[in-house]
């Protein structure tokens, strides 16, 4: 019986953390586009255009606060929370 519990306590953790990711990259969205094709607020670069390393580059600079220009102190505050493995995932379902 413990077992069951055990398989379903790490299937409920990863759904919640796939919807929790999901949450995420929807904020994302809501300024560079559902496929990642808008410069969000006209200065942006184009997301989908980067590479998945641009990406990351782009998203630990922004939190570091050693990257950007015009969008820096935007970006810092949506990523100052995000682990280095939440980056990556993100990059990695915008790059699939």
């Amino acid at each position: 019986m413990s077992k069951i519990w055990t398989v379903l306590g790490i299937v409920l953790i990863g759904t919640v953390a796939s919807a929790n990711m999901d949450s995420k990259i929807a904020i994302c969205k809501g300024c560079h586009g559902q496929e990642f094709e808008k410069k969000a607020m006209g200065k942006s670069k184009v997301v989908k255009d980067m590479s998945r390393a641009e990406i990351i580059k782009a998203l630990k600079g922004y939190k570091a606060g050693t990257y950007g220009r015009e969008m820096k102190r935007t970006m810092e505050g949506q990523v100052k929370k995000l682990s280095d493995k939440e980056i990556d995932k993100i990059a990695s379902k915008i790059k699939k």
